[in-house]
Parts: structure tokens; C-alpha cells; sequence
């Protein structure tokens, strides 16, 4: 059985947009764990961002406007693109901190969450973009 996305999406378009998905969620990964600048005014730029993004698609849901979409789109790649750097440094540090191996381990499930949702919905909006429909 084929999901949903393969269903409205043409394959080509998919693996494309997967690619350059992970070449940017890479890019941006290795940034945030060289990086020697703190990140952490990403945390509340991509919270409030997502916030924003939450709430102006309800919006959008009942105005069903062109030009809002692509807004929500184009804001949610760079709120995700600034939020896997983030997140990246947040679990190097996590990582160095003194911490017991079962507090570490735990740190480290929650960091590996975390950055796949991170690159899931940096999938999706890249995909909104680039995606070509059936």
C-alpha cells in the first residue's frame, strides 16, 4: 500500500526533494556542531515561529489564500533550517555535560527525535516547493 505522499506527489519530485532535504539538513547539522557562535536564539526564533506558523495556517485554512501559503512555506524551510543547527549544538552540549549513562542515553533518544522532526518538516516544506503533483 503506497502512503499518502506517494499519492500526490510524483516519485522523481519526491527523491529530488529528499535530497536536497538532507544535503541541507546535513549542511546545517554540521554548522551547528562547528560552530563556535551560540545558537540559542534560534530556540525562541523557532518556537515563536512555529507558533506563528501554527496559527497562521488555521487561518489560512479558512481563507484559502495563495499568497499566506507560500509565506507559512518559505518561513517554515528557514525556521527549520535554523532550528536543526540548534538543536545539533544543543545535543553536542548535552553530550559533554557530566551526566550519568542513563541520563546521557535518554539525551541522546529525545536529541535523535528531536532532529528528525526537525528534517521531516523541513522535508515537507521543500516538498510544498519543489514537489511536483500527480
Amino acid at each position: 500500500m503506497k502512503t499518502v505522499i506517494f499519492l500526490a506527489f510524483t516519485e522523481a519530485s519526491i527523491t529530488s526533494t529528499f535530497l536536497v532535504t538532507a544535503g541541507t539538513f546535513g549542511a546545517m547539522s554540521l554548522y551547528g556542531y562547528t560552530t563556535k557562535s551560540d545558537l540559542l536564539s534560534m530556540k525562541n526564533i523557532g518556537f515563536m515561529g512555529i507558533i506563528g506558523i501554527i496559527i497562521a495556517s488555521i487561518v489560512n485554512f479558512f481563507m484559502e489564500s495563495e499568497m499566506l501559503y507560500w509565506i507559512i512555506t518559505y518561513v517554515g524551510v528557514f525556521i527549520f533550517i535554523g532550528l536543526t543547527a540548534y538543536d545539533t549544538q544543543k545535543l553536542k552540549r548535552l553530550q559533554v555535560e557530566n551526566l550519568e549513562a542513563d541520563m546521557k542515553q535518554k539525551v541522546a533518544v529525545l536529541g535523535a527525535l528531536t532532529l528528525y522532526l526537525d528534517f521531516i518538516n523541513l522535508f515537507l516544506f521543500l516538498l510544498r516547493i519543489f514537489g511536483r503533483r500527480k
